[in-house]
């Protein structure tokens, strides 16, 4: 099975590098590799505590901040090292304050693992998650790094727990905790022998609480949303912004407020020519860009593009009702960043990988959709009931909440045992 997995890693390897002279993605991910070691070697020449946090991509890392600003805040001593896999994440978050060093995570090769840890000298390590990079894990475990999953989540399918998982599962007993973030996945990793996990909770709901705690005023969105019923969508892919167009054509008092999930100028070029199919959109000052807005012309619009990266979490608070975009592809983005301003949340059939969103559907604060008439008829169920809108906003922010707290717990364990000294 190692070999198998080596070649495996090998010929993923050799993908990204065939993709990278016409795919951006793979480029990036190959070329933020080429220099990796010298560079470390550079920024790790001074010996100093290092803890080193890995995330995959940018809803990792922000399962993962909660934990590392507690850190930050409680022993400013330690020097954070943060690593990504993908490009998604590390190119909004590579300028990241709360890190000392922020680059990405060497292919997981047995050498690239050994000469990685040899130059940062972690005294802990922490994965956010699903991230389980066997030869990383190897290497952690050789040298009695004590490492940690945080917020971790464990279904049936993984190989952990097929008949040809033994291989698979000795990379979990490295671990010093398995943090799991449901009941589910505590009880699924409790199975195999030899491995300690503990129930923490989601720390996400920790970190869309302190994003809303700090949030600022943005003045432009609240020129837009003045005195109007706003719709908000978040991260939105095209087969979303069809169902928005249909609605927008037949509800001309409902504003909308839209942050696609790419933001290139030619993906929101496509989004507005989307939204100009609707016979109610017009006229020129119908539909704006954020970057080219000002007080007047937002407040005019019918639907304000949002076409930058950051702002969405904070942009929730000014509608009353949430749409989440990636329910007609891979899966639902964040749902907590909207729920946490007290706002019912909708999404599509894409749902069932996402816990907080089969506990919104369950609570009454989430709503899902599969279609433009379903989507329609939730929408206009909550638009045409005060009562039932301030019912599910309110059941919404309880709901985050009521399950904050995974930080602590984290940190409760790290102390208690003096992994933080």
């Amino acid at each position: 099975m190692r070999v198998f997995y080596f070649i495996g890693i090998a010929l993923f390897r050799l993908g990204f590098f065939l993709a990278a002279s016409f795919h951006a993605k793979a480029k990036r991910w190959q070329q933020g590799r080429k220099n990796l070691f010298p560079e470390l070697e550079n920024a790790f020449a001074e010996n100093k505590l290092t803890l080193w946090f890995h995330c995959a991509s940018l809803g990792e890392f922000e399962q993962g901040r909660p934990l590392m600003e507690e850190i930050r805040s409680r022993y400013p001593h330690y020097r954070i090292l943060l690593t990504f896999f993908s490009p998604s994440g590390y190119e909004v978050r590579k300028n990241y304050a709360g890190a000392d060093y922020v680059c990405y995570m060497p292919s997981d090769t047995p050498a690239h693992a050994q000469r990685f840890l040899e130059i940062t000298k972690p005294v802990a390590a922490f994965f956010v998650k699903y991230e389980f990079w066997y030869f990383h894990l190897e290497a952690l475990r050789k040298r009695n790094i004590p490492h940690y999953l945080v917020s971790g989540i464990f279904r049936e399918r993984q190989p952990f727990f097929k008949w040809y998982g033994n291989w698979f599962r000795k990379a979990l007993q490295g671990y010093a905790v398995l943090f799991a973030q449901d009941d589910d996945s505590l009880k699924r990793v409790q199975t195999i022998s030899g491995v300690k996990a503990l129930f923490s909770g989601d720390t996400r709901f920790d970190r869309v609480l302190q994003i809303a705690a700090g949030a600022k005023e943005i003045p432009l969105a609240g020129a837009f949303a003045d005195g109007h019923r706003v719709l908000v969508a978040g991260s939105s892919w095209p087969p979303d912004e069809e169902l928005l167009v249909d609605f927008l054509n037949t509800n001309t008092e409902v504003k909308l407020l839209i942050a696609p999930h790419e933001i290139g100028d030619e993906k929101i070029n496509a989004v507005i020519a989307r939204f100009r199919k609707c016979s109610s959109l017009q006229d020129a000052g119908s539909i704006v860009r954020f970057s080219q807005a000002d007080a007047a012309s937002a407040a005019a619009a019918r639907v304000l593009v949002i076409d930058n990266v950051g702002m969405l979490s904070s942009l929730y608070r000014y509608g009353q009702i949430a749409c989440i975009g990636g329910g007609f592809g891979a899966g639902i983005h964040n749902t907590l960043e909207a729920a946490v301003w007290g706002m019912p949340v909708l999404f599509g059939p894409n749902f069932e990988k996402f816990n907080e969103a089969k506990a919104l559907l369950k609570n009454g604060a989430g709503f899902t959709y599969s279609d433009s008439k379903t989507f329609a008829a939730q929408l206009n169920n909550l638009l045409n009931d005060p009562q039932k809108l301030a019912t599910a906003g309110a059941q919404a922010r309880d709901f985050v909440k009521s399950n904050a707290g995974a930080t602590q717990i984290v940190m409760g364990e790290l102390v208690s045992t003096g992994i933080l000294k």
